[in-house]
């Protein structure tokens, strides 16, 4: 039986305030959310901004990339470089680490996260 979850999108930024290629941090409530726009494949993605490993709010200013044969988008913490699936949220490093993933939707030049 699959479960049907309400989402509400929020206006989380401008498409403009995200670097190509790059992430930029936003704040709903007392979350911060990171945001990725992965120019290079027309795509955008957001997630926790908390990288769990060490508990730094830093992932927003991480590398963003792909992840072997399957190209599976990816972004990697600046510091110690643990890296997250940014589909799943799920750690490509072997860690047992995992990070909340939200969908993301950019309408007329702005950028809306989908929360539950």
């Amino acid at each position: 039986m699959e479960t049907l979850t309400d989402i509400r999108w929020v206006l989380a930024c401008y498409a403009d305030d995200v670097p190509a290629n790059g992430g930029a941090c936003v704040k709903h409530g007392d979350e911060q959310i990171a945001i990725y726009n992965f120019a290079r494949r027309g795509e955008w993605y957001a997630t926790q901004n908390l990288c769990p490993h060490k508990q730094q709010m830093v992932l927003s200013r991480g590398m963003i990339g792909s992840e072997g044969d399957s190209c599976e988008p990816k972004v990697a913490c600046p510091f110690h470089k643990k890296t997250f699936s940014l589909l799943s949220g799920e750690c490509l490093s072997g860690d047992e680490f995992q990070i909340k993933t939200y969908p993301v939707r950019v309408l007329d030049g702005r950028v809306y996260i989908g929360i539950e």
